[in-house]
């Protein structure tokens, strides 16, 4: 009785003879181990390109293809444009980062350096060089106080005189810098600058430019678009009307006193991706008609529309309807996942 039988492995043993008792538990399951993700400068990462074709440009194909490389810290970006015999034209390598650009042009073999640097809390610092002309720019932005004012200083490297000074506010800016004029032997002061302010429900702009003025007004609500301005000492009076009818239909019409030229277009949107436009224009072989259809975001990207294609299919007419042509534009852009 003290010696114990041999176990026979092939015994089996009856089932649990009380079924209220639990099962037993299963056998823990260990996970496989991932396999190691590749260092980050092996990771690929998805390639865009877009193609755009413009019927009215010598040039008409624009290509670029983009994508991102060091774990997404940085762009790589190759475009070109393309005649109509298939020729690449101006081809340009590009390197993008938040802080630094590199802009390589393949057919002159010359790169532009673009640069910025933070150098506290209100004060940065903007750099631009031509490696072929060994020339460029220094800009240094201070904020003064309110960050919505700022004073830039910029100069020309190699430096050709004083540096250009500009100081921003919220209402505009002003520009002061270093010009050579054809009566004036020596370098004068020239003052540039842009003034806003809010006056009768609209906004007053005043433009200056060396020896030009330009006043502005802008009364705009829901319906009513209204934009009177004027050039001095030219005495340049031109007058912008916009009249919206409905959320889909707008006209919208020029006229400049001086030359007496006048334009008008009208406008309805059918939907955000679609819009009909048809329009005439005085000044353009003396008198142009002309229709078109946007299939796409007029002014944006592709990225987020359907198929990521906009085209554009416009007739123009002048006054010798024998001279009508078909103005055809479409811009297309593909995603390359991996």
């Amino acid at each position: 009785m003290g010696d114990s039988l041999p176990v026979n492995p092939n015994l089996t043993y009856p089932p649990n003879p009380n079924p209220n008792l639990p099962p037993p538990p299963p056998l823990p399951c260990v996970p496989a181990t991932p396999p190691p993700p590749p260092p980050r400068f092996l990771r690929r990462s998805p390639i865009r390109a877009t193609t755009e074709f413009d019927s009215a440009s010598e040039n008409p194909l624009f290509h670029k293809i983009s994508c991102k490389v060091i774990d997404g810290l940085a762009k790589l970006k190759f475009c070109c444009q393309s005649n109509s015999k298939g020729h690449i034209i101006s081809p340009e390598v590009a390197f993008i980062t938040d802080r630094f650009k590199v802009f390589y042009d393949v057919d002159s073999r010359n790169a532009l350096l673009k640069g910025w640097l933070d150098m506290g809390r209100f004060l940065s610092l903007q750099a631009t060089h031509d490696v072929k002309n060994h020339g460029g720019n220094v800009a240094l932005i201070a904020k003064l106080g309110d960050p919505s004012y700022k004073l830039e200083l910029r100069s020309s490297v190699p430096s050709a005189g004083l540096p250009k000074a500009t100081l921003i506010f919220p209402n505009g800016q002003v520009s002061v810098e270093e010009v050579v004029k054809e009566e004036a032997p020596e370098k004068v002061l020239s003052v540039n600058g842009i003034f806003r302010s809010n006056i009768l429900d609209g906004v007053g702009t005043a433009m200056f430019t060396n020896d030009d003025l330009n006043l502005r007004y802008c009364y705009k609500d829901k319906e009513l678009t209204f934009i009177p301005s004027i050039s001095l000492p030219s005495n340049a009076l031109s007058f912008a009307f916009k009249r919206r009818f409905s959320p889909s239909d707008k006209l919208s019409y020029l006229y400049k006193f001086d030359t007496r030229d006048w334009n008008a277009v009208y406008k309805h949107t059918a939907r955000k991706d679609l819009k009909f436009k048809a329009g005439y224009d005085s000044s353009v072989d003396g008198g142009l008609k002309w229709a078109c259809v946007w299939v796409g975001d007029e002014r944006g990207g592709v990225k987020s529309i359907p198929l990521k294609m906009r085209f554009k299919l416009m007739l123009q007419v002048p006054q010798d309807i024998n001279k009508s042509v078909f103005l055809f534009h479409v811009k297309k852009r593909w995603d390359f996942d991996f």
